[in-house]
């Protein structure tokens, strides 16, 4: 008979009991082979496959190689042992002296009292510490398993005990309710993170979007650089050969005035050299040797003047002309990056309210029960489902029109950017930095600083129309029926830029578009 030491050499690390058909893994470690595909089948869920032994982990399920020499130990072992040892189950009831339950078994099956349990079972933990009795109840108080003298004269007497069965059953039973608690959450978990795993690929394709139009803005701008480039270097190069001719013209005429300067220089200079007073007075060919700025003026050099001052004054309108050229088409390129157009009422998706949902096109807000799970910024609304728009008007008179017919409820306006974003007060039309108008199915009601004007009239149209005159302070609201209907102006002064903004309560509110230099209504 093998000892202990060697049947705890021989024995799964998994199930505790001697091999059957032993496998070994690559790490060296041994395992039945029904015990080991069970650990990796549950590892299959993970992808993460390792031995429950050492730990090692393997990138792909190993592969199970048989133990030939464990297998063939195995057989010799079992092949020298009793014959009524081998089912190795004892009987609980024989605890003071275990035996195989297979010596008597008929005797056992015929015994409530005789229970058969499982070979790795501790016979000894199922007798009473105290008493060396038999654990036969369930001490409800104390939560413990107890024996007859315990519940009869020892420290439970008088306790609510069970038989261990009903308390096993209760046990199971307030286990299976937890299981199923645990598995509702567990699904909850992976409904999330198919959620989260869903919004990041559309943020991962909203990202792409814009990097592609980001891209295809920058090839546009090099492009029309380029272009400009070219255009301004062939206009300094046929300026340069255009004012070169034209000096080359007046320095020719120049040398040629040059020269007969010298001959008469000269020819004045062997007058002064005479020493007959005769011959110096009978000179006839000097009408033209006095200093020219003393008769009149030059004509050449006059030419001259007036062909210089041309040639500067065109120069000067060339590139004058280039200049606005240039700067009207680096002011464009600014404007395509850095200003969106005054008609394109932009949503910001930093300031929405985690229970908005913001449309790809930054045009529609809904509402929702789902939270966002965007960051809490301090530029964020955190009190009321509300957002604004990106850019801000600092001038002039402009208009954007909204469609509420998927919403039950919602407040259009506009807003300071210094608004409050969290607490009661940072609601549209609460404070004095907003003004709003709300809408609820028919009924209307205009909102500033927290006095409330409600609008006599009977909303028929899903359409509406927000118009700003900055300079003459003035923020009107109109129903976009036919005709137009004014519903309300508010009159102030206003300090700060001014922001579009909605607040949506049920269902959604669209942004139609905009415009600037609008006419009020006749």
């Amino acid at each position: 008979m093998a000892s202990s030491a060697l049947r705890a050499e021989l024995g799964c690390s998994i199930c505790l009991s001697t091999y059957t058909d032993p496998v070994m893994l690559r790490c060296g470690h041994n395992f039945c082979q029904v015990c080991i595909d069970r650990v990796l089948n549950t590892q299959d869920q993970s992808g993460v496959y390792s031995c429950p032994e050492c730990r090692e982990e393997f990138q792909e399920r190993p592969v199970l190689m048989r133990n030939l020499a464990l297998h063939n130990i195995m057989e010799n072992l079992l092949s020298t042992q009793p014959a009524q040892t081998e089912t190795g189950i004892f009987c609980t009831y024989c605890v003071d002296s275990p035996v195989p339950a297979v010596k008597h078994l008929r005797v056992h099956s015929k015994s409530p009292e005789h229970v058969l349990c499982d070979p790795s079972t501790n016979l000894e933990k199922r007798k009473c510490s105290v008493h060396k009795e038999l654990l036969k109840y369930y001490c409800t108080k104390d939560a413990i398993c107890i024996c007859v003298s315990c519940s009869l004269a020892g420290e439970h007497r008088g306790h609510r005990v069970e038989m261990l069965d009903e308390a096993s059953e209760k046990k199971k039973k307030k286990l299976g309710n937890v299981l199923q608690k645990l598995t509702t959450r567990r699904e909850e978990t992976e409904q999330r993170v198919q959620s989260l795993k869903k919004s990041r690929r559309k943020a991962q394709e909203k990202a792409s979007g814009e990097a592609k139009r980001v891209t295809a803005l920058f090839v546009d701008i090099r492009r029309r650089l380029d272009v400009l480039q070219k255009k301004v270097l062939s206009e300094i190069s046929i300026q340069e050969v255009q004012r070169s001719l034209s000096l080359s013209y007046v320095i020719q005429k120049l040398e040629i005035k040059k020269d007969e300067l010298s001959m008469k220089m000269r020819h004045i200079e062997e007058l002064c050299n005479l020493t007959d007073p005769l011959t110096v007075l009978q000179e006839t060919d000097t009408g033209d040797l006095y200093d020219p700025e003393e008769g009149g003026g030059d004509e050449d050099t006059g030419g001259h003047d007036r062909q210089r001052h041309v040639v500067d004054d065109r120069d000067v309108a060339e590139i004058s002309d280039t200049l606005h050229t240039l700067c009207d088409i680096i002011t464009g390129i600014r404007s395509g990056i850095y200003v969106e157009d005054p008609t394109d009422i932009l949503l910001d998706v930093n300031t929405a309210h985690n229970d908005l949902h913001i449309s790809d096109d930054l045009k529609t807000a809904t509402w929702t029960r789902e939270k966002q799970n965007r960051p809490e910024t301090a530029e964020r609304f955190q009190y009321y489902p509300q957002v604004i728009n990106r850019r801000g008007f600092t001038s002039g008179r402009h208009y954007w029109d909204v469609d509420g017919s998927r919403s039950g409820g919602w407040m259009a306006g506009m807003c300071y950017p210094s608004i409050d974003r969290r607490g009661q007060q940072s609601y549209i039309g609460s404070n004095n930095k907003s003004w709003g108008l709300y809408n609820y199915y028919t009924q209307c009601l205009a909102r500033h600083d927290s006095n409330e004007i409600l609008l006599p009239h009977q909303i028929s149209s899903n359409r509406f129309r927000i118009c700003l005159d900055y300079e003459a302070g003035q923020l009107s609201f109109y129903e976009l029926c036919d005709p137009i209907r004014h519903l309300h102006t508010f009159s102030a002064t206003f300090t700060e830029p001014l922001h579009a903004a909605l607040c949506v309560y049920e269902g959604s509110i669209k942004i139609l578009g905009g415009g600037s230099n609008w006419e009020k209504p006749s």
